[in-house]
Parts: C-alpha cells; sequence; structure tokens
C-alpha cells in the first residue's frame, strides 16, 4: 500500500473520515490483540474514565512510538504514508500519542459527542488540519458493542465548545443537534484489522458496550512537525517518526510497553478545568 488514491483523498476531505477495510492483515490484528491482553504495562498503566451513568471505559494512552508492536504499527510504513497523505502540508509526521482502547462487556462506558480538538485545543495546538486519528479495530466494532458514530463533514464547522460530560469532554449539545439536523450520521462498523482515519475536528461518539462481546481499538493520533502546541510537555508531538518496514509488526522482535511513556489521568490538561467548560450545555441523560 503507498498510500491513498486521488479520490480516497477528496472523501476525507469532504466527510472528515475514511474507513480503510483490512488494512491490517488477520495476523498483525491478532499479534496486536495478544500483546494488548497479556502485556503487563498495559494493564498497571490504564485509567478509568466514567462517563455521566458512571460506566467506566479504560485505555492506556502513551507517547513516543517504541520497538514494542504498537510502536511498529503506528511506525510502519503504510501507516506513516497513510497519514501523511491526508495531513494538511508537507511537514515530516509525528505521532501525537497512542492509547488502547479497552470496552469490556456490559460494563464500558459510552463517550459523549466530542472532536479530538476539542481536547487539543487545550494542548494550545494551533492548526487542527493537521491533527488526525487513526482507529484500528483489534475486536469486531458493531452498532451493539459501541462502534464510533460519526456525524459526516462535521469537520467544517470548526472547533466547537467543549465542557465535561463526566470525566470526559463534550461538545456543546445545541451545536451536535444542529449538525444532526444538518448532517448525515453514520456508524462506523468495523472488522479487526479496519482502520478508521478521521480529522480532528470530526464529531464523533460511541454507545455504552452493552453486549457479551468486548470492543477493543487502538487509536493512534499524529501530527504534522510545523503544527506546534504551546501547552504540551510531551515531546514526541513534534519528532519525526522513525519508519520501520510494514513487515517489523510481524517478523521483528518486540519490547515490551514497559518502556513506554504512559500518560497518568492527573496530568492530561484536556481534564483539568479552565472555568469557561461551565458556559457549555453537554447532554446530561447519559
Amino acid at each position: 500500500m503507498n498510500s491513498f488514491t486521488k479520490q480516497q483523498i477528496q472523501d476525507y476531505n469532504r466527510d472528515g473520515y475514511l474507513l480503510v477495510p483490512e488494512f491490517c492483515s488477520r495476523k498483525e490484528t491478532d499479534t496486536l490483540y495478544r500483546v494488548a491482553i497479556e502485556d503487563e504495562a498495559m494493564r498497571t498503566n490504564a485509567m478509568d474514565l466514567n462517563d455521566q451513568s458512571g460506566k467506566k471505559t479504560r485505555l492506556s494512552l502513551w507517547f513516543k512510538p517504541g520497538n514494542d508492536v504498537f510502536g511498529y504499527l503506528t511506525r510502519s510504513r503504510k501507516m506513516v504514508q497513510s497519514v501523511a497523505a491526508l495531513l494538511d502540508g508537507d511537514s515530516p509526521v509525528c505521532h501525537f500519542h497512542s492509547k488502547l482502547m479497552q470496552k469490556e462487556p456490559k460494563v464500558g462506558g459510552a463517550w459523549e459527542w466530542h472532536q479530538d480538538y476539542g481536547y487539543w485545543y487545550k494542548n494550545q495546538f494551533m492548526f487542527p488540519d493537521q491533527l488526525l486519528s487513526v482507529m484500528v479495530a483489534l475486536t469486531p466494532a458493531t452498532k451493539e458493542n459501541g462502534c464510533l458514530q460519526v456525524i459526516k463533514g462535521s469537520h467544517k464547522l470548526g472547533r466547537v465548545n467543549h465542557g465535561f460530560a463526566g470525566e470526559q469532554v463534550g461538545a456543546d449539545q445545541v451545536m451536535v443537534d444542529n449538525a444532526l439536523k444538518t448532517m448525515e450520521l453514520v456508524y462506523c462498523e468495523l472488522q479487526p484489522g479496519d482502520a478508521l482515519f478521521f480529522h480532528s475536528n470530526l464529531l464523533h461518539r460511541s454507545a455504552a458496550n452493552l453486549s457479551d462481546k468486548p470492543r477493543w481499538s487502538i487509536i493512534s493520533c499524529f501530527n504534522s512537525q510545523s503544527n506546534l502546541a504551546y501547552n504540551e510537555t510531551s515531546t514526541a508531538w513534534k519528532e519525526p517518526i522513525e519508519q520501520v518496514p510494514d513487515e517489523a509488526i510481524l517478523e521483528w522482535e518486540a519490547a515490551s510497553l514497559s518502556e513506554a511513556d504512559f500518560l497518568k489521568k492527573e496530568n492530561d490538561p484536556a481534564l483539568k478545568n479552565t472555568g469557561w467548560e461551565a458556559d457549555v450545555q453537554v447532554r446530561k441523560d447519559g
């Protein structure tokens, strides 16, 4: 895979997202999922974030992509070249952070409507067109287990004000409701190995996992080196990715994630109250 076609890039720019089936092979996905389950560092560094109903979503978040299997995925040629084709400008691609999302059966919480840039605005990144996320499904993502929902084309709204929804940050519900009247709601159902590329201003959410099946995914967030962040203490966001060949995911010896620089919940600027969140109406019905 050498990148995207002209049509795929146009689709991403129009819709704010692009779904790529079988971005990772079955063998690659099985390896990633096995490590996600078995790696002790992934478990011990997981954070619980409560939604408004009190249900929990567990996530482990780290910054610098290393020589572990997830680092090989985010540093792979197919990933870096694909991201480069979609980010605005031609600066080198940097890795902001990756997170393992763990929505367990029956107890996995919801994510309220938000834009990633609603969080990253607090990190004071300057240019939202130079930030995007890539979700790779490790297990099936369906309507039943709370797959990602997006509002097609909503990245063109620009940044929407955000307030707190439980321990999460949620978009102004008035604007969300207006967007839902105007644009199409899409359920992004994914099979293991499918990848969803999406713009930092795309409005998205996911429902609680009330099914009897887990929903696990890896989400890697990328930044152009030209996009400065003035309130971010990590440094990966400004360091060009050291690419590795795609076969590294399966063929190279992989280190443990114990070497990763995991985020501590208390150090996340997006979860700190700046005062203006109180003026934002976020849905209160869960």
